[in-house]
């Protein structure tokens, strides 16, 4: 069996560290569906695990992977086969109590959302929702982010859903001997390999890390930090350097510093959920009439709602928020050895330009700030992977979890939140039958990325909007979702002057 397919990576580990109390770090789809197709009207939890069963070979990391832990946590865990693996113990199901309406779900999903996985199994379950209003249903997933990232989260959406009511016919597959991790005592001793060996590899990537430094949410406004960075990019142009790839070239920006809000105070284990739509071809048509993407119209709509729920509560600063937008590195091609090594992402970061009043200028300044930052991050993007592996395995669950402790507590504000733009198929999918309706993504707020998230998903003419936050900072978020709408009707009319 193959280490470097069957170990998790150091930015999977990150996920792993990072549960507390406070967070849980699993990522969700909240699918709202039409059951009149499925047997009886109803989807069931049997027929959900009875698919899941015949396809979850086809997901890029099998759905009966659980984790494996190495011995007095020398090395990061392995995948392995659950011998025991049997998809109904992951699915449950829910009832409504009547209306069933769109409220009642948010809160039965912040709850769901607020649980966390059971390690000893594979890290994922499922909840239908039955009741809700108008024959419809609901069907609740989450991942945990250590598992998947999201573009392996959008194929294994692809391996279950099915194009077509009637679905699709699967090969059987031969049964194969389970894919185990290594035996203990080889575990040992690769970590100590390990171990002995971090300093060398811990080198190189400070190496690589130190002409990024500015690119590092919250560390690049630190004193010195952003000219260290630029002296060693300047190094690298004269060929004296700290290796390949480390940023030389990167159109400079000034590292900007995330202003307090509400959202950014320590989080509570409470989680708040709302959803809500925004039709895609009008904010396309937004777009081409401004000069922008559709993800830059997304970010637009995100300062302006934010700008609004801030200056309602007297909160608004006189500096842009700082957003974090992740980025897959698959995308990106700069996975570093091509392989599916777990976890492929980075954070973006950005100014949110929430401090301009003027539609029509905080327009451009977000676009103009998402070029450049996409400038510098098309070179210096991923610092991610180098700095996860900077700690020793031994010693990295201690330095997360005190790295994200220390944040709220001594005023290191890294981002203001995670806004995050998932583009997604535009034709109708089937799940058991039964077509999906919409698709909101439900993710992640920590004390690090801040107390609120953002994340939308395009799907079937429509942009999804999935907001998460900590119930103690924002209790009710479906407020942000009524303002995106005034924002996108502020753009419409801007588009038509």
């Amino acid at each position: 069996m193959s280490q470097l397919t069957s170990q998790l990576s150091s930015v999977d580990t990150v996920f792993l560290n990072a549960e507390t109390g406070t967070t849980q770090a699993h990522i969700a789809g909240l699918a709202v569906i039409d059951p009149a197709a499925c047997p009886g009207g109803r989807l069931t939890p049997e027929a959900a695990a009875d698919l899941i069963a015949t396809r979850a070979h086809l997901a890029p990391r099998p759905l009966r992977r659980r984790l494996a832990r190495v011995p007095l946590g020398l090395d990061r865990p392995y995948w392995e086969d659950d011998p025991d693996f049997d998809p109904a113990r992951h699915i449950t199901e829910i009832t409504l109590p009547a209306p069933g309406d769109d409220d009642q779900l948010a809160r039965a999903v912040a709850r769901l959302h607020e649980r966390p996985l059971d390690r000893s199994r594979p890290l994922w379950e499922m909840v239908i929702v039955q009741g809700l209003a108008a024959g419809r249903a609901a069907v609740y997933v989450k991942v945990h982010h250590a598992a998947i990232d999201g573009v392996m989260a959008a194929e294994t959406l692809a391996a279950l859903l099915d194009l077509a009511p009637e679905p699709r016919a699967v090969p059987a597959v031969a049964d194969a001997a389970p894919q185990r991790a290594p035996r203990r005592r080889a575990m040992v001793g690769s970590g100590l390999a390990r171990i002995a060996a971090h300093p060398v590899a811990s080198a190189a990537a400070v190496a690589r890390s130190v002409p990024r430094l500015d690119d590092v949410p919250g560390v690049g406004a630190l004193p010195g930090v952003a000219r260290v960075a630029r002296l060693a990019r300047g190094a690298l142009a004269l060929g004296t350097g700290f290796g390949t790839g480390s940023g030389a070239g990167a159109p400079e920006a000034e590292p900007a510093t995330a202003p307090p809000t509400p959202f950014n105070r320590p989080i509570g284990p409470s989680r708040a959920v709302a959803f809500g739509e925004l039709p895609l071809d009008e904010v396309k048509r937004v777009g081409r009439a401004l000069g922008g993407s559709v993800n830059d119209v997304v970010m637009a709509l995100c300062a302006a709602a934010l700008r609004t729920w801030l200056d309602k509560r007297g909160e608004l600063p006189d500096e842009p928020l700082v957003a974090g937008v992740p980025i897959s590195l698959r995308l990106t091609d700069r996975a570093g050895d091509g392989t599916d090594s777990g976890n492929q992402v980075s954070i973006l970061s950005t100014p949110l330009a929430t401090h301009v009043a003027d539609p029509a200028e905080r327009f451009a300044a977000v676009r103009a700030d998402l070029d450049r930052m996409k400038g510098r991050f098309a070179v210096a993007g991923n610092w991610v992977r180098d700095v996860a592996g900077l700690v020793p395995a031994p010693f990295a669950r201690s330095a997360t979890r005190l790295a994200l402790r220390a944040a709220p507590l001594t005023g290191l504000r890294p981002l203001n939140l995670i806004v995050s733009n998932v583009p997604g198929p535009q034709f109708p999918l089937y799940l058991c039958g039964a077509r999906v309706l919409a698709y909101y993504p439900v993710s992640v707020v920590t004390d690090v990325s801040g107390g609120l998230n953002i994340t939308v998903f395009s799907y079937d003419g429509t942009i999804d909007v999935g907001i998460v936050s900590c119930r103690d900072l924002v209790p009710d978020p479906s407020e942000l979702v009524d303002h995106l709408h005034d924002a996108l009707n502020e753009l419409k009319d801007l588009a038509r002057d």
